[in-house]
């Protein structure tokens, strides 16, 4: 008795290969933390005062925040457009972003020297800093997003009175949560205008704001499909393939105006005989260009390609991996020439990373079994 009472609790607390990964991950990445806060960055990570931002910057911000910017473009085309088709996949979006905006302030506790005091640029104004601008808007945009997702919450306690009352200030809300969205997306951008010696010309324009601007939405359509098709798979529901599609055309059509604009503005500031210079930093110049815009933009262009679910999916991940790429350009590769510097992550900053990752996953995962996301829950 004793013996079968043991095996099945051996099988009960049985982990799947999944499972097993992600409790190692956060397992390392918890450890990385407590190195990291009691021995200082010096010792967990490889940045220093030559270059001290790296990949919890490049990645866990510049990305993050990016890589959340489904939550507006979605609300803003069925709230603000009116465009009720989309109401299906807006709950998804939403998630997704509140729960990114929430890891970027979990990575940026971990890339500040004194995390203790990242309220200060709250009651400290300095009008005249990018940043001040940037901490504003990420603080009222998740602030924005919280309120986006209370009424699921409602809805999945039957809170009608509540429900009602948010209705009403939806629209408000949504119309804020562009409006602080397109600030700091831009003003990501704008932090690098100061410098413009340090900077590679690859990267470096007055347009930055623009830039990051325009492709934060091509990329917030991307993650889209991308997320819809990934839920698709992990929870076996239907994927609204009508509904990507057209969203793939709007993707077309912004990552062409991202790259036309790129383009432009190389031969404006004259940097275009920088394309064919053999070296590291030309290299990564064109796997952001081909691999994030040109191949998604001529395969999406293709009717079929769009109605074909592994196509869709293909073409939405190279477009993701193309603007990862871009950001990490700009924040790492871009500086390092001025810098003179070789940077290369240290483990514990990886760890760090992927943990930030695998709980994103696992928070969606729990959203959606207990959460109306989809219509009603998975138990």
């Amino acid at each position: 008795m004793s013996s079968a009472l043991s095996f099945s609790r051996v099988r009960r607390f049985r982990l799947s290969f999944w499972q097993a990964v992600f409790y190692l991950l956060v397992a390392l990445g918890l450890y990385s933390l407590i190195v990291r806060f009691s021995a200082g960055l010096g010792t967990a990570t490889n940045l220093s005062d030559a270059f001290p931002w790296g990949l919890w910057v490049g990645f866990d911000v510049m990305c993050g925040v990016g890589l959340a910017a489904g939550g507006f473009t979605m609300a803003a085309m069925v709230y603000i457009f009116n465009i009720e088709r989309f109401r299906p996949i807006v709950r998804p979006a939403v998630l997704t972003a509140f729960l990114g905006y929430l890891l970027v302030i979990m990575g940026l506790l971990a890339d500040i020297g004194q995390p203790w005091r990242i309220w200060h640029p709250l009651v400290m104004w300095n009008p005249h800093s990018v940043m001040f601008e940037v901490s504003w808007c990420v603080t009222l945009y998740t602030i924005v997003l919280f309120l986006e997702f209370l009424p699921i919450v409602f809805e999945r306690f039957r809170m009608k009175k509540m429900l009602t009352l948010f209705k009403h200030i939806t629209i408000p809300v949504v119309i804020l949560g562009v409006i602080f969205s397109t600030l700091h997306q831009s003003s990501l951008g704008s932090v690098y205008l100061i410098v413009p010696e340090k900077l590679h010309p690859l990267w470096y324009s007055s347009l930055l704001p623009v830039h990051f601007f325009i492709t934060a939405v091509a990329v917030g359509f991307a993650m889209v499909i991308l997320e819809s098709n990934l839920s698709a798979r992990a929870f076996d529901k239907k994927l609204e393939t009508p509904l990507l599609m057209d969203l793939a055309r709007v993707l077309v059509f912004v990552l062409g105006m991202a790259l036309l604009l790129r383009f432009q503005d190389l031969s404006r500031n004259g940097a275009l005989d920088l394309l064919f210079v053999n070296e590291p930093v030309t290299w990564l110049f064109w796997v952001e260009i081909l691999l994030g815009m040109v191949v998604p933009i001529v395969l999406l262009a293709i009717p079929r390609v769009r109605a074909n679910q592994q196509a869709l999916f293909l073409c939405s991940l190279l477009a993701v991996l193309g603007f990862i790429a871009n950001r990490l350009n700009v924040a790492i590769t871009g500086m390092e020439s001025y810098a003179r510097v070789n940077y290369f992550p240290s483990w514990m900053e990886i760890s760090v990373t992927l943990m930030l990752v695998a709980l994103g996953f696992a928070a969606f995962r729990l959203a959606v079994r207990y959460l109306p996301i989809f219509g009603k829950p998975l138990n």
